[in-house]
């Protein structure tokens, strides 16, 4: 049996934060005075698993609360007790002890991490202001970048460890298409739904897509999720996204200013540009993606090969911090804390109201409504390869790639979803089951057993043409 611990105060320590990580922890008493439970006869901690369960406490309430005087606030509101239930809620904290026990060595502490500055990242973001990371070993820069290709060029030229990706990129990578091949890995989702088509206000007459045609529209990137969705919409809608509308890749940063000045009619792209050019006056929401296929899968967060051959221990810390960003992303009720974390310059640098709007899901659409979709926008982190195989489908669908395709070698080669499960559980959640799950697109069914039938069912596709 383990030796009991102890918990004392030195006596010329300033008065003590329950919660203060960075000198010896003391749990508050439940008289509610900064005082040693023993003090008052209650129960010492027993053994060194609740002292390590209770340090992990006091990390991630420093974490949530880095201010002091914020942090002291808090617990003299609510006390220890619902500050402890608090925190459980959100983390499942003895499941983040159990994984510190299981850590092996770091073979790298400091990272580079690349990100585009829109909400799809906000795990990979939050993790940093939240400490996430640094309670994993882990020394991160965060990296804003301008474009994808340039995401894509600094992870190929390793002057990235990891990064925010569109998750198709790591597919198109890992097969070639359009860079030099080099093997990437979807390590989770990033985001789910978040994006949206949003037209020049000079178009609210045009809801009707087939009044498209001669427009000019953009997306982020070939391989992205938003051309592949806006494709599919306007191909649905009688509209050939190759003849009778202008697609133009645009870097997200740069829509909302394209828009105001007419160079392009519309986007599909990330938030927070689509609610950006609402509150600009410039745009109108015209569809929400989640209302072509509700739970897409955006953004990614990705790895290459070598980096997890060689940093095996670096690699599932990463892993660690951010899936616990994601859990955190997913509630409901920390999205208006999030929308303050993600906000300030060296993240998204944008005013925190529109990331209010875009992560609540409470939002002016810019047609006079104030539109209350709560998952608007979310974080299911689960690389789902039956997601890949339907990425894969458009790819082939629009010409991107010739000739025969391995749908399921290559989604099960890049989306790492069998890594996922297991961090999942070790986490203490429950991984879902399966690996090719079904889902609907614009009221069609995707059955990834039968990825060319899908491919040559379509009316309006380069096969066919």
């Amino acid at each position: 049996m383990s030796k009991p611990v102890t918990l004392a105060t030195p006596a010329t320590a300033a008065p003590h934060d329950p919660y203060d990580a960075d000198r010896p922890l003391m749990l508050r008493c439940g008289c509610g005075q900064d005082h040693a439970p023993s003090e008052h006869g209650q129960a010492t901690i027993h053994n060194e698993d609740d002292l390590s369960r209770n340090f992990v406490e006091a990390t991630l309430m420093k974490a949530l609360f880095p201010v002091d005087s914020v942090r002291r606030g808090f617990l003299k509101a609510v006390g220890a007790n619902t500050a402890r239930a608090a925190i459980a809620s959100l983390l499942p904290v003895g499941a983040l002890q159990a994984m510190a026990q299981e850590r092996g060595p770091l073979e790298k502490k400091d990272l580079k991490l690349g990100f585009i500055a829109i909400t799809c990242a906000s795990p990979l973001i939050m993790a940093e202001p939240l400490g996430f990371y640094k309670k994993e070993g882990l020394n991160v820069q965060l990296n804003k970048t301008a474009g994808w290709a340039l995401i894509r060029d600094k992870m190929i030229n390793k002057e990235h460890d990891a990064s925010h990706f569109l998750s198709p990129m790591p597919l198109a990578m890992t097969m070639g298409l359009g860079s030099n091949q080099v093997n990437m890995n979807v390590a989770t989702i990033q985001n789910t739904n978040g994006q949206a088509i949003t037209l020049h206000v000079k178009h609210k007459d045009k809801r009707d897509p087939k009044q498209w045609k001669g427009f000019k529209l953009a997306v982020p990137f070939e391989y992205s999720m938003h051309n592949f969705l806006l494709r599919y919409y306007l191909a649905e809608n009688g509209i050939n996204p190759d003849t009778d509308v202008q697609i133009r890749v645009t870097p997200p940063p740069e829509m909302v200013a394209n828009l105001r000045a007419g160079n392009i009619d519309g986007f599909l792209g990330p938030d927070p540009f689509n609610q950006r050019a609402v509150y600009d006056e410039v745009g109108f929401i015209h569809i929400l993606s989640k209302e072509i296929w509700d739970g897409h899968p955006c953004c990614a967060f990705g790895v290459s090969d070598e980096f997890i051959k060689q940093n095996p221990n670096t690699f599932a810390a990463l892993y660690r911090a951010i899936l616990t960003a994601s859990f955190m992303a997913s509630q409901a009720k920390d999205r208006e804390l999030i929308a303050r974390v993600i906000a300030p310059t060296q993240y998204l640098n944008q005013p925190e109201a529109v990331l209010t709007q875009v992560l609540t899901g409470k939002f002016a659409d810019g047609l006079g409504n104030i539109r209350n979709v709560p998952d608007r926008a979310n974080f299911d982190p689960v690389p789902w390869q039956s997601m890949a195989v339907w990425m894969l489908t458009q790819m082939k669908r629009w010409g991107y790639i010739k000739g025969d395709v391995n749908y399921k070698q290559i989604a099960e080669k890049v989306f790492l979803l069998t890594e996922a499960k297991k961090q999942m559980a070790l986490a203490g959640w429950t991984p879902p089951e399966g690996a090719y799950k079904k889902f609907t697109v614009m009221g069609k069914v995707f059955d990834p057993a039968k990825p060319e039938d899908y491919v040559k069912s379509f009316a309006i596709n380069k096969i066919a043409a």
